[in-house]
């Protein structure tokens, strides 16, 4: 099994593959900072971090394209929930993060893509914490 440098990465959906975006010095300790200090993003192995593009919703969905935005993280982090249980690692959603902060980790413009939801996941501690 080959593993991933350390970095962020975009999923594409329509070719099922990651994209290396950047890396950087201090990367965990900087995605710690933009999450209000919450340790487990940077400790984990990945951390998902999903952004909106509202403009790619709007067209269809008008002024409720945001409601379903927020509706769909919801439903694919449950996913997240249920393929961690599958493989016996863990995870938890946060929503509390520091929206600026989080949209320059991550290198996008706050406006026309901004950062929705995020979901650290690792290895279950075997005394449970």
């Amino acid at each position: 099994m080959r593993g991933l440098d350390s970095g962020v990465y975009r999923y594409l959906p329509v070719g099922h593959r990651l994209v290396f975006e950047f890396a950087e010095e201090r990367l965990d300790e900087k995605l710690v900072e933009a999450v209000f200090g919450q340790p487990y993003p940077g400790r984990a192995a990945v951390t998902f971090i999903w952004t909106a593009l509202p403009y790619r919703m709007e067209w269809r969905y008008g002024l409720a394209a945001h409601k379903v935005l927020a509706i769909d993280a919801g439903h694919v982090c449950q996913n997240l929930y249920l393929a961690c249980e599958a493989i016996g690692a863990g995870t938890c959603a946060i929503a509390a993060y520091d929206q600026e902060a989080m949209d320059r980790f991550l290198r996008i413009d706050g406006r026309d893509e901004f950062a929705v939801y995020l979901a650290p996941v690792g290895k279950i501690r075997a005394d449970g914490g």
